[in-house]
């Protein structure tokens, strides 16, 4: 038989759900995929009831329906400062997954570049490759997970095409500062580069971190992607529903990769992606607290587990290190340390080389998820205590 793909030998599965899967087996405390285990609330998916009820169950327009569209448009107007026309700006995706890779198919040429931040989600590499870029990593630096300006500055030149931003971060938890999107900007005017920007925990914010929007900033509208879900800020990761916003010029390419890629998201979601678009400020501000709470529940828990980490700014991801545990697990690498860790206690985690592009990084990390109720981290607490046997 002939040859498959060879891009498909640049990068493997996806080593998050893999941990998914391996802590099924176990019926462990998943800390490894990033969903939540409670409901979303009640407004949004009665909602999407209701509107299946009515009779919304074939095709939506494939963009998206224009009272989602204008509800979008209306939202990242008061929340983000981002001006959009949801006639021609909004294409709305199978959740902020395929607007990533929709999107840089859209704007991609053979030879072009793109600069990611490392430790990066798992998507956003093959993303590169999967749409003929080659992708250029900047390492953000622990524990304040910040950028080194000459390291930025160096990875662009004439083929860079795109810079992909996510602040909130996933798996670090790092807010990108005004500042540090301000130096951001003055490189991508400089090298007129995009912006794609990933803010799908926009809302999941901690202390005195604020959530800026690229595309607000100066003669960045025109220039930036701004890629959103209803994944995590309303908890329905497997409605996938997202949506990406830029120019006319960018959308007009983007809503052509997305109409051949998926045709249109569920078409129920539509409507309740109205509702929640409308959520009152306190929706946001009791999500907030109850993500605060989570974050500090897990955090004590690694720290009392003998784990060395420092607690988020946004997101609901710690990421750590116990070269102790993970000796005394017998693990040579991040790989088996996770195994180890679900076999031994029952928990978790997604090993920490799998955010990065270079063998040898991250390689005595886990990142461990808090975006579960009460009751499953108070039994994660217990299952860390069947470690106390081994860490005493």
């Amino acid at each position: 038989m002939k040859e498959i793909s060879i891009i498909t030998r640049r990068f493997t599965e996806s080593v998050i759900r893999e941990m998914t899967r391996i802590c099924n087996t176990y019926n462990g405390c998943n800390l490894a995929q990033g969903f939540p285990d409670f409901d979303p609330p009640l407004e949004i998916t009665e909602a999407a009831i209701e509107a299946i009820r009515a009779g919304y169950n074939q095709y939506a327009v494939t963009f998206g329906e224009p009272h989602f569209r204008e509800a979008i448009s209306e939202k990242v107007l008061s929340h983000n400062n981002i001006k959009c026309d949801p006639a021609t700006d909004i294409t709305v995706t199978c959740g902020a997954t395929e607007a990533m890779i929709a999107t840089l198919k859209a704007i991609i040429n053979p030879g072009d570049e793109v600069v990611i931040f490392e430790p990066f989600y798992e998507n956003y590499g093959p993303d590169c490759i999967l749409s003929g870029a080659t992708p250029k990593y900047v390492t953000l630096h622990a524990p304040d997970w910040n950028y080194d300006p000459d390291d930025l500055s160096a990875a662009f030149n004439d083929s860079t095409k795109a810079i992909v931003i996510n602040t909130p971060h996933n798996p670090t938890g790092k807010v990108f500062s005004k500042k540090e999107l301000e130096f951001i900007s003055e490189l991508c005017i400089k090298w007129d580069v995009y912006a794609v920007t990933d803010e799908v925990y926009e809302h999941i914010l901690y202390d005195d971190a604020e959530h800026i929007s690229i595309a607000s900033l100066p003669e960045m509208n025109d220039r930036t992607i701004t890629i959103n879900s209803m994944s995590k800020s309303y908890s329905v990761t497997g409605w996938r529903v997202g949506w990406a916003i830029a120019n006319k010029d960018i959308t007009s390419g983007i809503k052509k990769v997305h109409d051949f890629l998926t045709v249109g998201a569920a078409r129920p979601f539509h409507e309740a992606g109205v509702v929640a678009m409308k959520m009152p400020q306190s929706y946001y501000a009791d999500l907030r607290q109850t993500y605060d709470n989570a974050r500090s529940m897990l955090y004590e828990d690694l720290i009392n587990a003998g784990f060395v980490c420092e607690k988020p700014k946004g997101a609901y991801y710690i990421m750590c290190e116990n070269d102790n545990l993970m000796a005394l697990l017998g693990a040579r690498d991040d790989h088996q340390f996770a195994r180890h860790l679900i076999e031994a206690a029952g928990v978790a985690a997604v090993p920490g080389s799998s955010f990065y592009s270079s063998a040898g990084k991250g390689v005595n990390q886990l990142r461990f998820c808090f975006s579960k109720s009460a009751n499953t981290l108070i039994k994660v607490k217990d299952c860390f205590g069947r470690l106390s046997g081994l860490t005493a």
